[in-house]
């Protein structure tokens, strides 16, 4: 079996949990960095780590509730319990920022030089290499297990990764051309990059909560699987999807002749639901029956108020 392979069969709470690991493993590795070399853009570096495990710790509990089968309170089941996961990282990584900025202004105001550069480096260069590792494994699982929660740390520590080559270059670059103001510079640059990646993810959480549709090629392959069905005397009308974690929904209208018997017309209906849910992986389909003469419509303008 490959090393994909392997990750996409990893479970969303297990990744989680190695995801808590590493960042306790990193968050040492780059705060003792900072603190040999008094690198303001290592101090960044480090911070950015300490979000990484509030945010792996909260997704944690957000991918357990989301586990939970439906009940009487919530019928539809906790899957929506991992958006609040991607914008409780997303606020984090605010937070995160907000330290960065104030810590990199603070030096550019007192420039002081940077100690045991080396060692310093080389401790940030295997943190990132952790982190790079297990964000691969993350996204492997994140495709198989449509996890929105594992996908938001995932990308995280991607930029994490990122982040700590930029402060690595810059870091090198002051040290080698005395220029002490890059070294803050750095960290402000690493505030904004981060930020970046926390407006991504609180867009996306609040996109969950609004239940938006599906993606083009999920509804194109609906639409393509109720094309098979079509008939001079079916059609199927109102279609409408959604998404709820890592579950997708979809609601239509099927018409059928008035005098079809309501065990013909229910077959039918159960072998249109059953093609959906094998062309669209984690699918469920909801299925109104009516004559062929009648039209159901909401009442748009009552709805929006």
């Amino acid at each position: 079996m490959s090393l994909a392979a392997a990750a996409r069969r990893l479970e969303p709470h297990v990744l989680l949990r190695w995801s808590v690991a590493v960042a306790i493993v990193t968050i040492g590795l780059k705060t003792l960095a900072w603190w040999l070399t008094g690198s303001v853009g290592l101090l960044s570096d480090a911070m950015e780590s300490l979000v990484n495990l509030a945010s792996a710790a909260f997704a944690l509990v957000m991918v357990k509730i989301a586990m939970r089968p439906a009940d009487e309170d919530h019928p539809y089941g906790h899957h929506k319990a991992e958006y609040f996961s991607a914008g409780f990282e997303g606020l984090m990584i605010f937070l995160a920022a907000g330290g960065i900025i104030w810590a990199a202004v603070q030096r550019l105001a007192e420039p002081q030089p940077l100690q045991q550069l080396g060692l310093g480096l080389v401790l940030s260069v295997v943190s990132s290499a952790f982190n790079g590792a297990l964000a691969w494994a993350m996204f492997q699982s994140a495709r198989t297990h449509r996890s929105i929660a594992v996908e938001g740390d995932a990308r995280h520590l991607l930029t994490d990764v990122w982040t700590s080559a930029g402060v690595i270059v810059g870091v090198g670059l002051a040290a080698a051309t005395d220029w002490l103001w890059l070294d803050p510079v750095v960290a402000i640059g690493v505030a904004l990059n981060i930020l970046r990646e926390g407006v991504h993810l609180m867009w996306r959480s609040a996109e969950g909560l609004m239940d938006r549709a599906l993606e083009p090629e999920l509804i194109a392959q609906i639409e393509k699987t109720l094309a098979e069905f079509e008939h001079p005397t079916i059609r199927f009308d109102h279609v409408s999807t959604r998404r709820s974690g890592k579950r997708r929904f979809v609601d239509l209208h099927m018409h059928m002749p008035a005098g079809v018997s309501l065990g013909r017309a229910a077959a039918v209906r159960t072998s249109v639901e059953q093609a959906l849910m094998s062309a669209v992986p984690g699918l469920r389909a909801t299925i109104q029956l009516l004559p062929t003469n009648v039209e159901a419509h909401s009442n748009d303008e009552e709805d929006l108020i």
